[in-house]
């Protein structure tokens, strides 16, 4: 479905990556590794058309897409759930979901996607006209999550969704994520969650300083030495546990 070849992207003269190829197929969880400041965040904005390549090629479905702005990007059915959640804290629950909604032209299925929602997060239903700020950190991450279901993605780009909530509600927003993809969604996870984004993953990149250094199926790197010791914080010869 999606494909980058050859992609040098980042901002002003600074690289956030070089030359990189990855791919996502139908149905996928690929998983993308790093450190900070490895180029992760950088490829999910330059496939949604935030930052735009100095050079490369990202095509969806054959098409190039590349040179196209956000909201046609949106239109196609790549939708980004950035770092950070960045819910909008004066409006309720349900004012962000409509906002998620935004850039489908068809408004009558709004009720049918919002019941969806509600289906995949029971809570948000008591607490649709609740002021968003005021839910939890993790609650908050689930809105933001639901807000980019709104817009019916057919690639969810999905950036740190584990940062800063607690371990149940990793453990939750992984369920949340293999649901995601069993409903026939792609999914494309940033994750400094290694272990958890390697249990999941059917294939995985890991970024180092902008390139991609290692790749694999997700089991497969789960048992790679390098990728233990650097990320799974397994020392060689330990085992995995």
């Amino acid at each position: 479905m999606l494909e980058l070849r050859g992609v040098f992207a980042g901002y002003g003269p600074i690289l956030g990556v070089r030359d990189l190829d990855l791919t996502v197929g139908e149905g996928q969880i690929v998983a993308l590794l790093g450190a900070n400041g490895a180029g992760k965040s950088t490829t999910l904005r330059t496939i949604s058309g935030i930052v735009r390549p100095m050079a490369g090629i990202v095509t969806w479905n054959g098409r190039r897409v590349d040179r196209l702005p956000a909201d046609e990007i949106v239109a196609l059915g790549i939708v980004h759930c950035p770092e950070g959640r960045q819910i909008f804290p004066g409006l309720s629950v349900r004012e962000n979901l409509r906002m998620g909604f935004f850039s489908r032209r068809d408004r009558s299925a709004y009720g049918r996607a919002e019941e969806q929602v509600f289906g995949d997060f029971p809570w948000m239903r008591a607490r649709a006209g609740q002021m968003a700020g005021t839910l939890s950190g993790g609650e908050q991450q689930m809105l933001a999550i639901a807000r980019a279901l709104m817009a019916a993605p057919r690639l969810l780009l999905l950036d740190e969704p584990s940062l800063g909530v607690a371990p149940l509600v990793v453990r939750e927003i992984r369920r949340i994520i293999e649901d995601i993809r069993r409903s026939g969604v792609s999914v494309l996870l940033v994750e400094q969650n290694a272990r958890m984004a390697l249990s999941i993953a059917d294939h995985a990149y890991v970024l180092e300083v902008g390139e991609v250094a290692i790749e694999g199926a997700g089991a497969e790197l789960r048992e790679d030495a390098r990728v233990q010791e650097r990320y799974l914080g397994i020392r060689s010869g330990t085992g995995a546990g």
